[in-house]
C-alpha cells in the first residue's frame, strides 16, 4: 500500500471511539511518562517476545525508563518506512502512540530550557563544566562500584582536591580578567546546575502527575498540536497525522499471521483445539445432495455466533463478541518481520469480501493462506482477550469443522505500578535501634546533571542513542502482546477462557448441523460426534497446543 494514501479526510487527528477507556491502553501508555531505569522493562520480558537496551557509550548520557520507551514506541509505529505491525487487540493503539508524542514533547520543551541553561553557565564557563562534569561522573562510578575498598579511599581523595581548588581559587598567582574567570568557571556550573533542578523538578511532577491519572482512570489526555495542519503548507503536521491515520486503519485489518508455537501474533498461544470430522452421505439414498461450499457453513456459523449474548434466563452472561472473519498468514517461529498482503484485492489494509470467500472455499490444502472465522471477547477493561477461531474445510468427502481457543493474557505488571515518592530509611543517630523514613527530591543531583548533559543532544536522537544507548522493541512488533502475561495465573481470567469454549462449540456445531441439514446431508453421524465432543469439552484444560509431540 502506498504510503502517501489519505486514510481521513481534513486536518483533524483521527479519534477511537475507545480512546484511553481500558486498563490495558492505560498502562500502556503510562509508561511513556515513567522515571527510573530503563533496564527495569525488561523484567516484563516473556519467553517469546524480548526487549534488548543496549550498553551507553557514557553512562551519563543513558535514557530512563519513560524516554526510551517513548522514542522507541513513536519511532517504530509513525517512523517513516516502517514495518508492518501486529494488531493490539483489546488496546488503542493509537492512544498509547499520542501519549509518546505527548510525552515527548514535554520532555522537548524542558531540553529547549536545560539547554539555554547549559549555553549560559555551561558553554560560556566550558573549563568549569568539564571539572564539573568529570566530577560527577567519578561520583556516580564510585557508588556502582563493588570495590567498596576502592569507595572510601577515592571519596576522601576527590574532597581533599575540592578543598585545594578552593584554596587555589582565593588567592591565584595571578590577577586580571583570567583570574576572575576561573573563579567564574567553578561558579556558574553550580549556579546553572540550581536553575536545572528547578525545570526538571518542575517537568517530573508534571509527568509523574500524568502517570498517576492514567493508570487511575483520571481523564488527562494527550496533547500534540504538532499533528493538526493549521495551513496547507504545513507537510510535517500532514505527515504525522497521515501515520496516526495508517496506523488505526491497520489495527482494523483483518489480516493476521500464525508463527508457529507462539500461536496467532497478537491474539496469543492456541490453548485447546477441537475437531469435528464426519462424511458427507446424503440423507435421501435416491437423490444427491444439495451442492453448498464451506463458505456456507461458515456463514451460517456466523449468524448465531451473532446471537451467543442471547440466553433463555436474565443472568448476565456473554456480552456482545466480535465476530470478524480473518485470513491467517503463516510466519517462522522466529520471523523478525511480517508483510501484509498487497494488491487489488487489498483495500486499506482489509482484505476484500470476494477475496475472504474465495479463500475460504479454496485454499483448504497445501500452500497459502487460510481463513478463520473469530468469535472475540475483549474482558477486564482489556486485560484478558479470548479468541475462538473456527475454521470449515472440505476434502474428498470428509467435512471438518475445527474449534480453537485463543487467550491473551493481561499486560504485565510493571505497567501497573503507581507512582511512588522516593524514600531513604535509615537508623536514628540517638535511638539507633528506631528507623526513621526522609522524603527525597524527585530529582537528584545526579539526575540533573544527566538530564542536563542530554538536553544539547536531542535535537538529534541518533546520536543520542549512539553514545547513551537505546531500547530496542521485539519484533514483529505489536504494543499489546509484546507485554502480555499468562491468563492462567489469574483464576478468574483462567475461568473465563475456560467458559468461553464450551458454549461457543455447541453454537458452532448446532449452526454447522443445521447448514448441513437443509442441503440434503445425513446428519446423524454429525449428532453423535458433536454430542461427544459436548461432553468432552465440559472440563477443558489449557495446553501448549501447539507444540506437538512428534
Amino acid at each position: 500500500m502506498s504510503s502517501s494514501f489519505d486514510f481521513s479526510p481534513g486536518a483533524q487527528v483521527p479519534l477511537s471511539g475507545t480512546a484511553g477507556q481500558t486498563a490495558a491502553t492505560q498502562a500502556l501508555a503510562s509508561a511513556a511518562y515513567r522515571d527510573g531505569p530503563v533496564d527495569e522493562i525488561l523484567k516484563a520480558n516473556s519467553e517469546w517476545h524480548e526487549c534488548k537496551v543496549s550498553a551507553p557509550r557514557i553512562k551519563m548520557l543513558r535514557p530512563d525508563l519513560g524516554e526510551a520507551f517513548s522514542h522507541a514506541v513513536q519511532t517504530r509505529m509513525l517512523g517513516a518506512g516502517r514495518s508492518p505491525l501486529i494488531q493490539s487487540f483489546g488496546t488503542e493503539p493509537q492512544v498509547v502512540v499520542e501519549h509518546c508524542l505527548a510525552a515527548n514533547r514535554i520532555r522537548r520543551e524542558r531540553d529547549k530550557r536545560l539547554t539555554l541553561v547549559m549555553l549560559v553557565f555551561g558553554v560560556v564557563f566550558l573549563p568549569g563544566l568539564l571539572l564539573w562534569l568529570a566530577g560527577f561522573a567519578i561520583r556516580r562510578s564510585v557508588a556502582e562500584s563493588s570495590n567498596r575498598r576502592a569507595s572510601l579511599l577515592v571519596m576522601p581523595l576527590m574532597l581533599a582536591l575540592g578543598v585545594l581548588a578552593l584554596l587555589f581559587l582565593l588567592k591565584l598567582p595571578f590577577g586580571g580578567f583570567w583570574a576572575w574567570y576561573l573563579r567564574a568557571c567553578v561558579v556558574a556550573p553550580a549556579v546553572g546546575w540550581y536553575f536545572a533542578k528547578q525545570v526538571c523538578e518542575r517537568t517530573a511532577r508534571d509527568l509523574r502527575t500524568r502517570w498517576e491519572s492514567l493508570l487511575s482512570g483520571g481523564g488527562l489526555g494527550a496533547k500534540i498540536p504538532e499533528a493538526v495542519p493549521t495551513h496547507p503548507n504545513e507537510t510535517a503536521a500532514e505527515r504525522l497525522r497521515q501515520s496516526l491515520a495508517r496506523l488505526t486503519a491497520e489495527q482494523r485489518s483483518n489480516s493476521v499471521f500464525y508463527a508457529g508455537p507462539k500461536g496467532i501474533l497478537g491474539m496469543g498461544t492456541r490453548w485447546g483445539s477441537w475437531q469435528l470430522a464426519e462424511e458427507l452421505v446424503s440423507r435421501d439414498p435416491a437423490a444427491e445432495i444439495h451442492p453448498f461450499r464451506s463458505y456456507d457453513v461458515i456463514r451460517g456459523i456466523h449468524d448465531q455466533l451473532k446471537l451467543l449474548a442471547r440466553g433463555p434466563l436474565h443472568t448476565g452472561g456473554f456480552p456482545e463478541p466480535s465476530v470478524r472473519h480473518w485470513i491467517v498468514t503463516p510466519i517462522g517461529e522466529n520471523a523478525g518481520a511480517v508483510a501484509r498482503p498487497e494488491g487489488t484485492d487489498v483495500d486499506a489494509f482489509q482484505i476484500r469480501d470476494h477475496e475472504v470467500q474465495r479463500i475460504c472455499n479454496e485454499q483448504q490444502f497445501g500452500a497459502g493462506d487460510r481463513h478463520y472465522l473469530g468469535a472475540q471477547f475483549v474482558l477486564w477493561d482489556g486485560q484478558l482477550v479470548i479468541t475462538m477461531l473456527i475454521t470449515v474445510t472440505v476434502l474428498h468427502e470428509t467435512l471438518r469443522i475445527e474449534v480453537t481457543g485463543h487467550a491473551l493474557g493481561p499486560v504485565h505488571s510493571l505497567f501497573m505500578t503507581k507512582p511512588a515518592p522516593k524514600t531513604v530509611t535509615k537508623p536514628k543517630s540517638v535511638r539507633f535501634w528506631e528507623t526513621k523514613t526522609s522524603t527525597l527530591p524527585l530529582v537528584d543531583a545526579g539526575e540533573v546533571v544527566r538530564i542536563a548533559a542530554r538536553a544539547p543532544l536531542s535535537w538529534y536522537p541518533p546520536v543520542l542513542e549512539h553514545l547513551g544507548g537505546k531500547l530496542s522493541l521485539p519484533e514483529p512488533f505489536g504494543l499489546r502482546h509484546a507485554w502480555a502475561a499468562k491468563p492462567w495465573r489469574h483464576r478468574f481470567m483462567a475461568d473465563d477462557a475456560l467458559r468461553a469454549a464450551t458454549p461457543v462449540l455447541r453454537v458452532v456445531h448446532a449452526a454447522a448441523i443445521k447448514v448441513l441439514d437443509e442441503h440434503g446431508v445425513d446428519t446423524s453421524n454429525f449428532g453423535s460426534r458433536a454430542g461427544s465432543l459436548s461432553g468432552a469439552v465440559q472440563d477443558p484444560s489449557p495446553r501448549k497446543a501447539d507444540l506437538y509431540d512428534a
